[in-house]
């Protein structure tokens, strides 16, 4: 083997290796286990498989028929797995995820047991991969219309892509160059797919070093609440907690966290700030800031004998400054002015 067909083997053989690592980072290490991660992890395995199998094929076409024949098979999972990781990931949704999957499951594995690679070859090139190849472009079609948004953003200099448009456009353009790369590699050359995975497998380690938040699961913004709502009886229950957190007035402790009320109402710090967000249309410091100044005014009216300063401290604040800024800021004129006002 020539250095150039070492060098392509090298490239190629690496994203296919680099693929199962991140489909194992994916299933297994994430920090948050959630369904998209899930769909993400077999999506680049089922990849991974394919271009393996390109790979070896390509330098070594006396390649053992049912390797071959695997390689092949796992083409039928890498639509419905796009589909159901931007479907995941846009709606939340993954109700009948498994007619997506089990069914072409099935029916490969039927028509490998009917037609082996080995004994039927043309069968395989003729109609079976073409077939699949057809089935991963519907899908792809299918799931444009979760990443379609993101790209009218884009062209759109007013609006800024955040971390996760970057990716969900890095998963697409990369699942669709693949697609590409297969379907003209019979003009050009067999290996395209595998090269065109490497480097789009590179190019998204990229974008994820260079946009993802250390404080966030994989790509996961702040704005994850969108599209996702709480039921009823949760909203009851923290809408109860919430009165009770206004009334034990825990929002005089000026080291109050979101975590720390979260804990109080026992539900998670993420549901109580989605809440927060969408069903009071603030956030979690707004929200004590706003109780903290109800109190301060409350003070400023009927303690006399405080100090300005001792009010901010007894409404919660850790700071004279934080005080003033807040009360003006929120009330529209200064404590003092207030507390003239009032008299």
């Amino acid at each position: 083997m020539d250095f150039d067909k070492q060098l392509i083997f090298f490239f190629s053989a690496l994203g296919a290796f680099n693929g199962f690592i991140l489909a194992f980072y994916f299933g297994f290490l994430t920090q948050k286990k959630k369904f998209s991660n899930q769909f993400l992890a077999l999506l680049l395995l089922a990849l991974s498989i394919r271009i393996t199998k390109s790979v070896f094929f390509f330098f070594n076409p006396k390649l053992s028929g049912v390797f071959i024949q695997t390689g092949l098979s796992a083409c039928i999972l890498i639509g419905p797995f796009t589909y159901l990781y931007f479907k995941s990931v846009i709606s939340n949704n993954i109700k009948k995820w498994f007619l997506h999957v089990f069914p072409f499951l099935i029916g490969i594995i039927i028509l490998g047991t009917i037609y082996p690679y080995v004994e039927h070859r043309t069968i395989w090139s003729k109609w079976i991969v073409k077939g699949i190849y057809i089935q991963w472009f519907i899908y792809l079609i299918t799931s444009y219309k979760y990443v379609h948004p993101i790209f009218k953003k884009a062209f759109n200099k007013k609006e800024k892509l955040s971390s996760i448009d970057f990716w969900l456009l890095s998963v697409f353009c990369g699942v669709t160059l693949v697609w590409l790369g297969y379907n003209i590699g019979s003009y050009t050359s067999y290996i395209v797919g595998s090269l065109s995975f490497s480097f789009v497998l590179y190019l998204m380690i990229l974008v994820f070093f260079f946009k993802n938040k250390k404080n966030s699961s994989f790509f996961e913004e702040k704005e994850k609440y969108k599209n996702k709502e709480l039921d009823d009886v949760l909203i009851e229950k923290i809408t109860k907690g919430l009165e009770d957190v206004k009334e034990k007035e825990l929002y005089l402790n000026s080291n109050i966290t979101l975590t720390k009320v979260a804990k109080e109402l026992h539900i998670s710090s993420h549901i109580l700030s989605q809440f927060i967000n969408n069903n009071l249309g603030k956030s979690f410091s707004l929200y004590v800031n706003e109780l903290r100044i109800e109190k301060a005014k409350e003070l400023l009216v009927s303690n006399k004998e405080y100090s300005i300063e001792s009010i901010g401290y007894e409404s919660g604040f850790n700071s004279k400054s934080t005080f003033y800024t807040t009360f003006k800021k929120i009330i529209g004129q200064t404590p003092a002015d207030f507390q003239k006002n009032m008299k």
